[in-house]
């Protein structure tokens, strides 16, 4: 292994146990991490490659990894519920997210969806009326993607209205989304993307309702489920947990006026 491989203090890692536990922290020296099944180093984590095993005190066996995108969503500091990395996923091509797009997401909560935009190289101006939310959103994208992102988060009412202009795509994880698709309208350019998440049926249907008034077209609802597999040599079966229903996606482009 090369030194490029080895953990550094002040990096993020990932714990996982043979119970496949999962715990994020960052690296410090001179610190210990405590669990129920012992207490493991930093120290001991600092140098060592990525991939390895180390041990806590009480013998038993930890694997020490950097953290997946999907990891920190799930295990961050968090003020609001997050969009699962399943829906995340879905989001980067429903609204075809790229380098260089530039994003309003209105409802940034914890950050996750925020992070996701920018990794993907979106210009992403975002709204939200709960400062507690908007620093909290801040300090998690800062602490994934460093301080020199193209992130910018004011505290605003979307549904009073959007001040940019010329948006390629308008993001909204918000409970009444119809209130601002007449806002998205002016904000977005011909061909730019409405992209909505909502928790209900009752609630979308109302979205696709305004959104049948135009300018839109196109318009496009979906859930994804997700179902993992046990799979062993004389075991292969569904897991009997899933994630199943999270939100719904709904997506319309902006059309040019008549």
């Amino acid at each position: 292994m090369g030194d490029a491989a080895a953990l550094r203090a002040g990096e993020r890692v990932l714990l996982v146990d043979a119970k496949d536990r999962r715990y994020l922290l960052r690296l410090r020296a001179g610190a210990t991490f405590h669990t129920h099944a012992g207490i493991v180093a930093h120290d001991d984590l600092i140098g060592a490659a990525e991939g390895a095993t180390v041990e806590g005190t009480t013998g038993r066996s930890f694997l020490v990894l950097r953290p997946t995108l999907a990891d920190v969503v799930l295990k961050m500091p968090r003020g609001a519920q997050v969009i699962y990395p399943k829906d995340l996923g879905a989001i980067l091509l429903a609204a075809d997210i790229g380098p260089g797009v530039r994003v309003l997401e209105s409802g940034v909560g914890s950050g996750a969806l925020s992070m996701t935009l920018l990794r993907a190289g979106a210009s992403v101006l975002g709204y939200e009326l709960r400062p507690e939310f908007a620093d909290k959103a801040k300090e998690n994208v800062v602490a994934l993607l460093g301080e020199e992102v193209d992130y910018t988060v004011e505290i605003r009412d979307v549904t009073a209205g959007i001040a940019a202009e010329d948006l390629d795509r308008v993001l909204l994880d918000m409970p009444c989304p119809w209130e601002v698709v007449e806002h998205a309208a002016a904000a977005l350019r011909p061909g730019g993307i409405l992209l909505s998440y909502l928790p209900t049926i009752n609630q979308t249907a109302q979205l696709r309702e305004v959104l049948s008034k135009g300018p839109w077209g196109l318009a496009e609802t979906a859930e994804l489920l997700r179902r993992s597999w046990h799979v062993e040599p004389r075991s292969v079966r569904p897991d009997h947990r899933m994630v199943a229903h999270t939100g719904f996606l709904t997506t319309a482009r902006r059309l040019a006026p008549a």
